[in-house]
C-alpha cells in the first residue's frame, strides 16, 4: 500500500474491550466490482492513493489497514425501536473497520461498514446490503452534506455478485457492501445496553473513552456524565434543526441511530420532502407517524431522554433534567441558525430570526406542491438580493401572495453572507438540485435495466458536488 503523509491509523475502539464488541469475519463474496470511491473523503485521510485494486482489497475484502484493528469489531448496543426496547440488536450487518485521524483537523474517525456479512447480532438477517440501498445511501450523504447536514460519508460502495431475497423490493436483488467515513459510531443504545444490565462500571468506561476521544474539552469537567450529555444534546439539536432546514426525513429514528457526536448516519427509509408537509413520512412501515417530518424534533427529545435515563446509573438525575429542559430553547436557536445558513443571510437578533423563518415555513406552506421545497431556497438565496432572480424565475407569479409578501418584507434588514456565492454557475440555473423519490428510482431504474446503466447516477452525483461548491457550506 502506498501509504500517504495523510494516513494517520489511531485504532481505540479495541480498547474497550470484549463488553463492548466481537470480533468478527466479513463475508466472502463471489465477486467485488468498485461501483464508487469517495475521491475527496479518501484524501481526507490519507488514502486517496491507493490503487482500485487495493481498494477493492481493503473495502471488499476488507484486509487490515497498516496499523490499523486487526480485526473488524461488530457492536454490541440495544435499543428503542419505533420506542420499543429491543435488547436483541448490534451490529447486525456491519462493524467498524478501521480508526484513524482527519487530515487538517486530527479528528478520530471510523470506517465502518454495511451489508459485509453476518455477526453474532444477525438474528434471522442475512447480513447483506442491497446494492440499492447502497446507491440510496450514497445519494442521501451526498445531498446532505451539500445542504450543510452533519452527516457521515458513503466512502465506498462495492457490488458483490449475490442475489439478495427481500419483501419490500422485486427480488432477487443484487448485492453490495458499503463502507462509511463517520465521526463516531458510539450510538445512544451503546449506553443503554450497559444499562439494561445494570453495568454502572461499563457505562462510566464508554464516558471516560468518549470524553476522551470525543470531547476531550471536557476532561476537567467536575461531573464528566452530566457535561457530556449536556454536549451531545447541543449537538442533536443542531442535527435535527439542518434535517428540517434541508427538508429532510430520516424515517428511523430508533436510539440506536444516534450516535454521540451528532452526525446522521444509516439511511434507510429517506425521504427529501416534495413540499412543506409536517406530516411527511418516510418508511412505509411508520403507519402512525411516528418518525413524520414535523416530529423529529420530538423523536429526538424522545431518544436524549433515554441516554439520560442511562446515564442516571453513573450521576444525578438533577443536571440531566435540567439539560433536557433546554431543549426546547436549543432547538429554535438552532433552527434559526439553519434556516439563514440556508438562505445565505446573515443573523441579526433571536427574535427577528425567529419571525424571519416563521415567514419562511408558512411562505412554504402557501407554496405547496408548485413550489416545493429545496426551489424556494434556491430562488431566495443571498433574501433581497436575488429578489429579481426570484421573480423573473419559473416560480415567480407564486411569490405574490400574502405569505410571500410577509416573507419578503422580512428579508429587508438581512445582508448576505459570502454573497459572492451568487456568482456560482449553478445559480444561473433556472432550476435547483433535488434529490425526490421518483429521481432516485430513475436513477435506479437505469442501473438495474438491461444496460447496467452508471451514468445517470454519476451525472447526478457531479451535479450534487456542484450545489456544495455552490452553497459552499462547511462541515462543522
Amino acid at each position: 500500500m502506498p501509504v500517504s503523509p495523510r494516513y494517520q491509523p489511531d485504532p481505540q475502539f479495541d480498547r474497550l474491550g470484549a463488553e463492548f464488541a466481537d470480533p468478527v469475519k466479513p463475508a466472502a463474496f463471489p465477486q467485488t466490482i468498485l461501483r464508487y470511491r469517495n475521491e475527496r473523503a479518501a484524501a481526507s485521510v490519507g488514502l486517496e492513493t491507493l490503487t482500485d485494486e487495493e481498494w477493492v482489497r481493503y473495502f471488499g475484502r476488507f484486509e487490515p489497514l497498516p496499523g490499523n484493528l486487526g480485526e473488524p469489531l461488530a457492536q454490541k448496543y440495544h435499543g428503542h425501536q419505533f420506542r420499543v426496547y429491543n435488547p436483541d440488536i448490534g451490529d447486525g450487518r456491519g462493524f467498524v473497520f478501521a480508526q484513524l485521524r482527519e487530515a487538517g483537523t486530527g479528528r478520530l474517525l471510523d470506517l465502518g461498514t454495511k451489508g459485509s456479512g453476518q455477526t453474532p447480532y444477525s438474528r434471522f438477517g442475512d447480513g447483506r446490503l442491497t446494492l440499492k440501498g447502497g446507491v440510496r445511501e450514497v445519494l442521501a450523504t451526498a445531498m446532505l452534506e451539500a445542504l450543510g447536514v452533519p452527516t457521515s460519508k458513503s466512502f465506498s460502495l462495492i457490488e458483490t455478485g449475490e442475489a439478495l431475497q427481500r419483501n419490500d423490493e422485486p427480488s432477487p436483488t443484487r448485492s453490495a457492501v458499503l463502507t462509511r467515513l463517520s465521526h463516531s459510531h458510539i450510538r445512544f443504545g451503546s449506553f443503554q445496553r450497559h444499562a439494561y444490565h445494570d453495568r454502572a462500571d461499563l457505562i462510566g468506561q464508554l464516558v471516560e473513552h468518549a470524553v476522551e476521544l470525543y470531547y476531550p474539552g471536557l476532561g476537567n469537567a467536575a461531573d464528566k456524565p452530566a457535561a457530556l450529555f449536556a454536549a451531545v444534546q447541543a449537538r442533536a439539536a443542531d442535527l435535527v434543526a439542518r434535517w428540517m432546514a434541508a427538508g429532510f426525513v430520516h424515517g428511523v429514528l430508533n436510539t440506536d441511530n444516534m450516535n454521540l457526536t451528532g452526525e446522521s448516519f444509516d439511511y434507510g427509509p429517506y425521504r427529501f420532502l416534495p413540499r412543506n408537509d409536517p406530516n411527511f413520512v418516510a418508511a412505509y412501515f411508520d403507519e402512525m407517524g411516528l418518525y413524520s417530518f414535523g416530529r423529529q424534533p420530538e423523536a429526538v427529545f424522545w431518544n436524549l431522554r433515554q441516554l439520560a435515563g442511562a446515564l442516571t446509573l453513573v450521576t444525578a438525575a438533577e443536571p440531566l433534567v435540567e439539560t433536557l429542559n433546554s431543549y426546547s430553547a436549543q432547538y429554535r436557536s438552532a433552527l434559526a441558525a439553519a434556516m439563514l445558513r440556508r438562505l445565505g443571510l446573515i443573523v441579526r437578533s433571536p427574535d427577528e430570526d425567529i419571525d424571519l423563518v416563521n415567514a419562511a415555513f408558512k411562505a412554504l406552506a402557501e407554496g405547496g406542491e408548485a413550489l416545493r421545497w429545496e426551489p424556494f431556497f434556491f430562488d431566495w438565496f443571498g433574501g433581497l438580493v436575488s429578489e429579481p432572480r426570484a421573480l423573473a424565475g419559473p416560480r415567480g407569479a407564486l411569490y405574490g401572495g400574502e405569505a410571500f409578501a410577509d416573507f419578503r418584507s422580512r428579508l429587508a434588514p438581512y445582508a448576505m453572507e459570502r454573497p459572492e456565492r451568487l456568482a456560482a454557475p449553478y445559480f444561473s440555473q433556472s432550476e435547483p438540485e433535488e434529490l425526490l423519490y421518483d429521481q432516485i428510482e430513475q436513477l435506479w431504474a437505469a442501473i438495474a435495466g438491461p444496460d447496467d446503466d452508471w451514468g445517470p447516477f454519476e451525472a447526478k452525483l457531479a451535479r450534487i458536488e456542484a450545489a456544495r461548491q455552490a452553497w459552499a457550506y462547511a462541515q462543522p
